[in-house]
């Protein structure tokens, strides 16, 4: 598969719905990228906290590891910075210091300096806001793929958080529990009609 092809189905999140084995392929090639990548190229120091703090927030780290565990802002940086074009990178850079600006009215201070629970209530009210603009854009039942939600930073982070956690080895098989090779096999014990012919 094509490098362009990898960074598509990763930023669109399309790799989600592909077959396991295809997953796994696809997810093999995304970290091969990510162990190339060199140190940050889009985000900036502050940046990269403020996203490894909200990813985390998303998907923290409990008895499975969390989006931090599996490298998102590293992730996420390599999406911005080989896939997105210039629009899409603003889009996402911009809400990241929008993210800053409400929290610095809201407390004083940057996100990434609040404590956990001013931080969640944060996120609560982005995720209450690509909620009400999601529901804007649907007519009945329907999803409008022409629609801006593309130009809400919080779903884009969100996106993003959880394909680089699900296309990393502890989503794909402490979460998702993918096996490339199965946990037995019993090639050769017998079936219960074998036992009950053996009888006769």
């Amino acid at each position: 598969m094509e490098r362009r092809d990898v960074l598509r189905l990763l930023a669109t999140g399309a790799i989600l719905h592909l077959a396991p084995s295809k997953m796994l392929a696809v997810a093999a090639e995304a970290r091969a990228l990510l162990d190339n990548q060199p140190s940050l190229r889009t985000l900036n120091p502050h940046q990269d906290a403020t996203v490894k703090a909200m990813a985390e927030l998303i998907l923290p780290r409990t008895d499975t590891p969390g989006a931090m565990d599996a490298g998102a802002s590293a992730f996420i940086d390599l999406i911005l910075t080989e896939w997105y074009d210039e629009v899409q990178r603003n889009v996402f850079l911009d809400g990241l210091a929008k993210v800053d600006s409400r929290s610095q009215a809201l407390f004083a201070k940057d996100f990434i300096d609040c404590s956990l629970q001013q931080q969640g209530d944060i996120l609560i009210d982005l995720g209450d806001s690509m909620v009400a603009r999601m529901r804007k854009s649907r007519d009945y039942h329907f999803f409008d793929p022409d629609s801006d939600i593309d130009t809400d930073f919080y779903a884009i982070l969100r996106r993003l958080t959880l394909t680089a956690y699900y296309t990393s080895e502890a989503g794909a098989t402490d979460e998702l529990h993918f096996e490339i090779i199965p946990g037995r096999y019993q090639g050769c014990a017998a079936s219960s009609l074998d036992e009950e012919t053996s009888k006769k």
